[in-house]
């Protein structure tokens, strides 16, 4: 194999910091870490505040306002109760008694309701005054007046507040003078 002894030149000297070679290399930036840090941040923040938005959208039940109940110019007919267990109920416990809202569905079955018919919830009121049974239309008010009657007792009043909670808009909100018996 012939040697060739070439004069050592500028091409033959390499560099022992091979960080920047030619003009095409430009330097990184000296805080890259740090922005890359930030853009993440901004994705958790981002991230977890549309969670937290969404969450509370789709848990948003409402509050419970007690309806007022309005004055009818002409007055209501006396109407005899009539039970019927048919009839879907929910029941509200508005009161801080956990076992209030059990007590009236207990009184319910006892009554000749069954247990898929009657729903037990609590409310988001813990104060609520008097017992009442809520229904939509003036055809339901013998049955309403049935159901008062089948938990010993309670207001009649005739709402849409509550149409939506239950099938046939019979909502029971349990009061204090429920707990106090």
């Amino acid at each position: 194999m012939p040697k060739h002894n070439f004069p050592r030149d500028r091409f033959d000297e390499v560099p022992r910091d091979p960080s920047r070679v030619g003009a095409h290399r430009a330097p990184r930036p000296r805080l890259r870490w740090l922005v890359t840090l930030l853009w993440w941040l901004l994705t958790v923040i981002v991230l977890t505040g549309g969670g937290i938005f969404a969450f509370l959208a789709l848990s948003n039940t409402g509050t419970i306002e007690r309806p007022t109940a309005t004055a009818s110019a002409t007055p209501t007919a006396e109407v005899e109760p009539e039970v019927d267990t048919s009839a879907f109920l929910v029941v509200l416990n508005g009161t801080s008694d956990p076992n209030a809202g059990t007590d009236v569905e207990a009184q319910l079955m006892s009554a000749g309701w069954a247990d898929d018919m009657v729903a037990v919830f609590d409310s988001d009121t813990t104060d609520f005054e008097v017992t009442t049974v809520y229904y939509v239309t003036e055809d339901d008010r013998a049955r309403a007046l049935g159901v008062a009657e089948s938990i010993g007792g309670a207001e009649v009043v005739q709402s849409d507040e509550f149409k939506d909670q239950s099938e046939d808009g019979f909502t029971i909100v349990v009061g204090l003078d429920h707990i106090s018996e």
